[in-house]
């Protein structure tokens, strides 16, 4: 392991020699002076963000991940060329508005508040759309909306690992800008593609209805390089010590985004009809002019990356994608903080179905009410990121993952035991999004932190691939167990998940950190 420091500090250090760089170096040490070989590690797997020595650089040994992308930066006398090294860590600020005072995070963050409320308002808007020129006397729309959510998610399940292997070879600022602006002409071109096929047919479809299933593909497509490039920006405008700030902060954006979408997106798309008259624009203009203002503020962003034409003379795109996997092989805390997220997010994938029969057997709602009780945890979560925003730097991630898991457990189980009253079950799942940002924000985090620049469109490809597919096979799944086995049974499945998924974060990382000490 390579130690780097001020050289007036080598009198009072001993001088450490690394196992693979024969390089001797010397290091200061906030902490008394004492260096523990499996606190040293590039995430904050074993102690909190404020602990952590700046004036430290860590590798990873050959025997433990064979982790060659993180090597690539080693000069060629085996130390990190790192233009400082202080002899304390950088005083940290907490919360919000450390991260808000960047103007280049705040480029980035203010550009995904329009663009992700554009995203989830879109879905509203498409089914405006069908309602008013697609449905036909008294019959339903939902076949029609069910076409326009395969278009929707098609790109989600076969491209998310593509569009980050490409993220990788592209500017992440051309990308996020041209994205946004794609996503908004397209949007705003619905009008006129609607009236120019008006009473036309297509494979004995409405013409129209086809043209939207096309935008709502293309749309969804261009989201799968938006989102993997908007998680690698992250890592390259904010500080390491902020990371778990800014992705708290990033956490509750979108969660907020989520409740206020579908919350007030009718009302919003039906107000602008009437703001802008008779052209019937209102709503197209409310989206489209969303995404179209995110990419127009992204033009400020600035992430310092330097893209090198020799990089872009790269193999196979599919070499790419198997050098993402291979990564995710090598590097057992990436892999850890992967398979917690994609549990995560398959126990939120299946209380969305398991909400409506809750919602059903809760006296005096319906089940088409099951939104207030997914609003719940859309909240829960929202303060569960705002905290871990302010206190997480204190708790190191693995005491945060399994923290999260065993309490997002308990709430499943009080699910049980409450039975069907909405009060306490409106409690638990507002828990339940708590627990779940302590597990979700502190894992993203890893990720952004462990993964190295030219990696992370790869790997942040195959986790939205990943997480894309856990929420679809539960929506297929959960409903059909809940038929067969009852809500209760399912409810404590989930919390069987929910903390095994925690306890076996919490081995991997583990194992991954005494492996790491042996080796040396």
């Amino acid at each position: 392991m390579m130690l780097l420091s001020d050289s007036k500090l080598q009198p009072t250090i001993p001088p450490l020699h690394g196992n693979r760089y024969p390089h001797t170096g010397t290091a200061s040490c906030s902490f008394n002076k004492q260096v523990c070989p499996h606190t040293q590690l590039t995430c904050n797997w074993e102690k909190p963000p404020y602990l952590t020595n700046v004036g430290i650089v860590s590798e990873e040994l050959e025997e433990q991940d064979n982790n060659s992308s993180n090597t690539k930066h080693l000069s060629s006398n085996g130390i990190f060329p790192t233009p400082h090294s202080p002899l304390l860590p950088e005083p940290e600020e907490e919360g919000f508005l450390s991260v808000l005072k960047n103007r280049n995070f705040l480029s980035l963050w203010s550009g995904q508040v329009f663009s992700q409320l554009a995203d989830k308002v879109y879905l509203v808007l498409t089914i405006a759309l069908i309602a008013s020129h697609f449905r036909t006397g008294g019959n339903t729309i939902s076949s029609w909306v069910s076409a326009i959510t395969i278009a929707f998610t098609i790109p989600a399940v076969l491209l998310g690992s593509l569009a980050g292997a490409f993220v990788d070879r592209w500017s992440k600022k051309a990308v996020l800008v041209v994205t946004n602006l794609l996503r908004g002409f397209l949007v705003l071109m619905l009008p006129a593609l609607l009236w120019l096929s008006e009473g036309k047919q297509f494979l004995s479809l409405p013409l129209g209805f086809c043209l939207l299933l096309l935008v709502t593909f293309l749309v969804s497509t261009l989201t799968q390089f938006f989102t993997p490039a908007e998680q690698s920006a992250i890592p390259l405008v904010v500080e390491r010590h902020q990371l778990l700030s800014a992705n708290s902060l990033y956490t509750t954006t979108m969660m907020a985004s989520v409740i206020i979408g579908f919350a007030v997106g009718e009302p919003l798309l039906a107000l602008a009809d009437r703001v802008i008259g008779k052209a019937d624009l209102g709503k197209e203009l409310v989206v489209g002019g969303s995404y179209t203002i995110a990419g127009l503020i992204l033009l400020l962003l600035s992430t310092r990356e330097k893209i090198n034409p020799t990089e872009r003379e790269s193999p196979h795109i599919f070499e790419d994608i198997r050098d993402g996997l291979v990564y995710l092989k090598e590097n057992r805390r990436v892999r850890a903080a992967l398979i917690q997220l994609v549990i995560l997010f398959s126990v939120f994938a299946a209380l969305a179905v398991l909400a409506v029969r809750l919602a059903e057997l809760i006296p005096g709602m319906k089940a088409s009410q099951f939104g207030i009780l997914l609003a719940a945890g859309g909240v829960g979560m929202a303060v569960g990121a705002a905290v871990v925003g302010y206190v997480g730097r204190y708790f190191s991630y693995r005491q945060l993952s399994l923290a999260g898991s065993i309490g997002m457990a308990a709430t499943l189980i009080a699910l049980c035991l409450f039975g069907n009253q909405l009060w306490p079950d409106l409690l638990a799942i507002a828990f339940l999004g708590i627990f779940a940002a302590v597990v979700g924000v502190p894992m993203q985090t890893a990720i952004q932190a462990e993964t190295p620049d030219e990696m992370r469109g790869k790997v942040f490809g195959l986790q939205n691939n990943l997480i894309n597919i856990a929420l679809s096979l539960p929506l297929a799944l959960a409903g059909v167990a809940e038929a067969f086995l009852g809500l209760k049974v399912v409810f404590l499945g989930l919390a069987v998940l929910a903390s095994a998924g925690g306890l076996l974060t919490w081995y991997i990382s583990g194992t991954g950190i005494r492996n790491f000490t042996h080796a040396k």
